[in-house]
């Protein structure tokens, strides 16, 4: 066989990988879409004081049991940003979102949306004392790698979030319009009853 048929052969397998590939990441990206969307609908503000926050394995979190029966055992070892918060009386353990994990202040009082025990948002932070080191020093830190992931996958997530919330709006915008439409409608009907 020549050199050419057995490289065309090779790129019509990389092709054909490429598309699966293509395929498969549009659906889970969509996936992952309807899920924000649904917690942002069930998402509820609450007021915290954080007291803790590290990026923990799922087991070493303090999850309550339900949640750890309900993940499937590969994403239990998986490192999760986790933030230890006193909501009322109570200190509970929540998953944070990665886009908002270092905009946190420890020993601060922040007013979250919160869907179960993820927390989605941030609305307001009081006593934010995050960059203290960096303006003491002057200088900023090295970044390794993993932070600069992370870094990037927070602004994605911040995308994600803004074009959710743009839907959102969008669909409350033309409830509206159409709740318009279907009263002026009503108000006719009635005129040309009255008449």
């Amino acid at each position: 066989m020549p050199w050419w048929s057995i490289l065309l052969i090779v790129l019509a397998v990389i092709a054909v990988l490429m598309f699966v590939l293509y395929k498969v990441g549009t659906n889970l990206q969509n996936k992952q879409m309807a899920q924000k969307e649904q917690m942002a609908d069930a998402a509820q503000p609450m007021t915290m004081l954080i007291i803790d926050k590290k990026v923990l394995p799922m087991k070493d979190a303090g999850l309550p049991k339900i949640v750890m029966e309900q993940t499937p055992k590969k994403y239990q070892k998986a490192k999760l940003p986790i933030v230890k918060a006193k909501v009322g009386p109570q200190i509970m353990n929540f998953i944070c979102d990665d886009a908002i994990f270092e905009d946190l202040p420890t020993k601060g009082e922040v007013k979250a949306m919160v869907s179960g025990i993820y927390i989605l948002s941030v609305k307001s932070v009081r006593n934010k004392k995050n960059n203290a080191v960096e303006e003491e020093t002057g200088k900023k830190k090295k970044k390794s790698f993993r932070q600069k992931m992370l870094a990037r996958q927070a602004e994605y997530q911040k995308q994600l979030n803004d074009e959710i919330l743009a839907k959102k709006q969008n669909k409350a915008k033309e409830k509206t319009k159409e709740q318009i439409k279907k009263e002026k409608e009503r108000a006719k009907k009635i005129q040309d009853d009255i008449k």
